[in-house]
């Protein structure tokens, strides 16, 4: 696998992920790991005909998870590689089909774009939990998912103790619970008395209109290998639950 890092960090931890997925998966095309300075940009990766790019902030790529975000982001092409129908499917055509005739607001729309890419991450993470160690992600999930509860205003306006001045999005924050929760369960990584469960379940009760246990269950039971076809129809079926959650 060849992996070629351009900017000023330590390569350690992409060539550390390019040997944990070289135990059972192999790259045919390169991979360029580009390193930018907009520590907001996410970690985001682009496919060529002849080369994978690998965009990352110096921030991720200097943080305690950079080896596991790259495992991450190289088991996406890894999928991509594969021709797998999660990676090949387009999106917006997905989200076309669901939405047809549907009056949704750009907000939700966004959350749809989300939620496509929670499917996809599922597929990619089966591949990342059967290289590496889970706790890291799990400790990353609820630190995550405790930030969007403590940036959540109260509805009166006055503070609480989940309150800063910025709120996130309770439902889509609520998905992202149900993500969370349907890949730890997807593997057995934790059990029931696991801080996540109590995260989640208090951020189902910040969106009533979001079915935490239904969304749970369908990143839960995503196939592993589907046709095209079916998981046009799982992202499509996704996509109208969650538009339809008022």
């Amino acid at each position: 696998m060849d992996v070629r890092v351009q900017g000023t960090v330590a390569p350690d931890p992409f060539l550390s992920a390019a040997t944990l997925l070289e135990t059972e998966y192999k790259l045919t095309n390169p991979v360029d790991v580009q390193i930018r300075e907009n520590p907001d940009e996410r970690t985001w990766v682009a496919h060529y005909e002849n080369r994978h790019v690998l965009n990352i902030s110096r921030q991720a790529a200097t943080s305690v998870m950079a080896r596991e975000l790259a495992l991450h982001e190289f088991a996406h092409m890894a999928r991509y590689e594969q021709h797998h129908a999660s990676h090949t499917q387009s999106t917006e055509e997905a989200l076309f089909l669901a939405l047809a005739g549907k009056s949704v607001e750009r907000r939700k729309l966004s959350h749809c774009y989300q939620i496509a890419n929670h499917m996809k991450d599922i597929y990619a993470d089966d591949i990342t939990l059967e290289l590496a160690p889970a706790t890291k992600l799990i400790d990353f999930f609820a630190a995550k998912l405790a930030t969007a509860l403590a940036d959540r205003p109260a509805e009166d306006g006055r503070p609480n103790c989940r309150l800063e001045t910025h709120g996130s999005d309770p439902e889509i924050t609520a998905v992202n619970a149900a993500f969370a929760l349907g890949l730890v369960e997807r593997h057995s990584l934790v059990d029931s008395s696991h801080r996540l469960y109590d995260l989640a379940h208090a951020a189902a009760a910040d969106a009533p209109t979001v079915d935490l246990s239904a969304f749970k269950q369908r990143f839960r039971s995503l196939g592993s290998d589907p046709t095209e076809s079916e998981y046009r129809k799982t992202l499509v079926d996704v996509t109208r639950a969650y538009a339809a959650a008022d």
